[in-house]
């Protein structure tokens, strides 16, 4: 079988021979404390085209620390396939070196160690130097960047501006053309506003008027696609929002808008720009996630790249499905994705990836995003930076079932609220605070900075609270990624149960207890819960009284002083060994 320059590629890649084929830092002769910034920058430059990326930075404009999943469990059809890798199978498969800085970044493998040494990333004012090199090197002209999303929400900056200086960090940066999720829980008039303030094209294909009474009933609300041109190739480029945005977060904020993956229409703005429009190449900015993208790969043609996003996967090498190649940048401003494409004769013959981390003790910082940061962070510098108490442990966000940070939150709401049972949402952005460090109310607002912030608390029949856990547990373990929403399952405080992934819809929870006892089906408990819709399940107690919760967790942690979280996680695995603290060696 003739093999092509580019299956050899991936072919050296797999086998860790070539570090910039690989998306790896270190090279075979170096040891992992030798990394330079010239490792990072090294590159195999390809055709004259380069395609930046960037997703799911959560508003993180400053430098921070961000802790891996030590578990990532799925279906047991897609445990172990990209998108759900961690730890030691996602260090195997990609060929990472031990304590390297590739390990630091894309692992939970020795954290705490690790972010002693390399310290900490991301940071607009690091990425910004990242890209003018990447100008530099390249010719600014000829290089895009393209951003997918879940950028204008996720710190108390953001929130007290609306979203406003995020747009100015985008700016600064230089960022093309985006997509949205997150950005809609902004309202419409808001995003529309922002829209205007943005100096790139936001784009979606898959957002429609549903209101009969609103002029852009049935119409595109965005336009569906940018034809961009770069080193005399044109590029189209097709907008994928999150599909799911109208039943993810609440409705009202965007009221009269139809979301869905729209894979018809996908098609035909496909098939347009190449027939009609004659583009070169033809790539879909995505906020799919990566499981879902790679079966939009086996369901679209011509698609040429997917730049995806949702699901803060990093993946060192692309996958490529039917002719698709897919990449994904992880999240929180950890990293730039570098893609060269090689475009000739109206075609792509080939193509170099990259995921460059952002580390900010090796990459300078661009002091004007320094000042900008600053300017932007002043206004609230004193609230943002109280220091709340401090921790014993690692506080972090990233699990399938647990996390200390959430289950923090959870200790705050039921000391508070003094309920039987607290749930908080599985979102996967959020923040790290190390063992034995400071919490400052910056990082509060880093875990729930949301524009829908209330603890609510309500009365619940145990039959019911039942059934919300496997329908979540449906949606996170679903075995086909389009029925995946892409969050983790909601975090629980008061209460304990057993899971069988692999079980049928409806079977796969078992053993629940509240407080050590067993759930009483016709028994009503008192549950308080926040970021999302579950207090419409039940009476609410609070009408009028309830608290945003970024309050109720700084008020808990001012009380503590010292908050000692424990590691061990409340849910049982049945059917897999996986990375919880409780439940044996890492291997999913």
């Amino acid at each position: 079988m003739e093999v092509s320059r580019r299956d050899f590629m991936q072919i050296v890649a797999a086998l860790g021979l070539g570090s910039a084929a690989a998306g790896c830092t270190s090279g075979a002769k170096k040891g992992p404390a030798d990394i330079t910034l010239a490792d990072l920058y090294a590159f195999n430059p390809k055709g004259k085209v380069t395609l930046l990326h960037i997703c799911d930075m959560h508003a993180h404009i400053k430098p921070l620390y961000w802790r891996e999943p030590s578990t990532l469990l799925s279906a047991p059809n897609l445990v172990g396939t990209p998108g759900f890798l961690c730890g030691e199978a996602f260090a195997k498969h990609y060929g990472l070196e031990p304590s390297s800085l590739d390990a630091y970044f894309d692992t939970h493998m020795d954290f705490d160690a690790l972010a002693k040494k390399f310290g900490k990333m991301g940071g607009i004012a690091h990425m910004k130097t990242l890209i003018d090199e990447v100008k530099k090197q390249r010719g600014a002209e000829n290089v895009m960047l393209l951003d997918s999303g879940d950028t204008w929400q996720g710190t108390g900056v953001a929130l007290k501006t609306n979203g406003e200086a995020i747009v100015d960090a985008q700016n600064y940066l230089g960022v093309d053309v985006m997509v949205g999720h997150w950005e809609f829980t902004y309202g419409k008039e808001q995003v529309k506003a922002l829209i205007e303030k943005l100096d790139a094209k936001f784009i979606s294909q898959n957002i429609v008027g549903d209101d009969p009474f609103a002029d852009e009933f049935e119409e595109l609300i965005f336009e569906p696609y940018t034809i961009q041109e770069r080193a005399g190739a044109k590029i189209g480029i097709i907008g994928q929002s999150f599909p799911f945005t109208s039943t993810a977060n609440p409705k009202e904020f965007t009221e009269g808008w139809s979301f869905g993956l729209r894979l018809d229409t996908l098609q035909e703005y496909v098939d347009e720009l190449r027939n009609e429009h004659k583009v070169d190449c033809v790539v879909v900015l995505s906020h799919d996630g990566f499981s879902v993208d790679q079966e939009v790969a086996r369901k679209v043609s011509g698609i040429d790249f997917i730049l995806s996003g949702h699901t803060h996967d990093p993946s060192p090498k692309p996958i490529v499905i039917n002719g698709t190649v897919i990449i994904i940048a992880g999240s929180h401003g950890k990293y730039v994705g570098r893609l060269d494409i090689d475009i000739q004769k109206g075609k792509v013959k080939d193509y170099e990836y990259k995921l460059i981390p952002v580390a900010s003790n090796l990459i300078p910082a661009d002091k004007a995003g320094e000042a900008l940061v600053a300017k932007l962070y002043a206004p609230f510098d004193k609230e943002f930076n109280e220091v709340l108490g401090t921790t014993k442990g690692l506080l972090y966000k990233r699990d399938t079932f647990h996390s200390t940070f959430d289950q923090l939150i959870n200790d705050a709401i039921l000391d508070e609220m003094k309920c039987d049972i607290s749930f908080t949402p599985g979102y996967r952005w959020g923040t790290t605070v190390l063992a034995g460090g400071e919490i400052l109310m910056d990082n509060v607002y880093e875990m729930c900075g949301i524009t829908y912030p209330n603890v609510y608390t309500f009365e619940l029949v145990g039959s019911h609270i039942a059934s919300l856990l496997e329908d979540i547990a449906d949606n996170v373990f679903n075995e086909n990624p389009l029925y995946q929403q892409g969050g983790d399952m909601s975090r629980i405080g008061g209460m304990t149960y057993d899971i069988k992934i692999a079980a049928k819809r409806g079977e796969r929870i078992t053993n629940i207890l509240v407080a050590g006892k067993p759930l009483e089906h016709k028994k009503t408990y008192i549950v308080s819960s926040w970021g999302g819709n579950l207090q419409s399940a039940g009476k609410n107690l609070q009408t009028g009284k309830t608290r945003p919760v970024y309050d109720v967790v700084r008020d808990y942690i001012r009380r503590k002083k010292v908050v000692d979280v424990s590691n061990a996680s409340n849910v049982k695995v049945v059917d897999f060994e996986c990375g919880c603290p409780t439940q044996g060696k890492t291997s999913c």
